[in-house]
């Protein structure tokens, strides 16, 4: 869960492996961008960077776009697009 000063940040699929996680808790002290948070993202595991361009993101379950802001409290979700046949 999270406190009163951070997000809960789930991974799924490539990205869960990468990170080595599926789930943790992010500190936050003020709002952000979705964009900038991904490159706080890429920074913290720089092995998503060849995946960066592809990464969807999703805050308290809705599709975000790179303007959506990260509140403290949010969950955000983070995975690659999903194909199928």
């Amino acid at each position: 869960m999270t406190n009163a000063s951070s997000i809960t940040v789930l991974y799924f699929a490539q990205v869960a492996e990468l990170t080595g996680t599926r789930q943790e808790s992010w500190p936050l002290s003020a709002e952000i961008s979705v964009a900038d948070w991904v490159e706080s993202l890429v920074a913290r595991y720089p092995q998503l960077a060849p995946l960066q361009r592809r990464l969807k993101i999703a805050v308290n379950q809705e599709y975000a776009h790179k303007q959506t802001p990260i509140h403290v409290g949010d969950e955000v979700a983070v995975f690659e697009p999903v194909t199928g046949g």
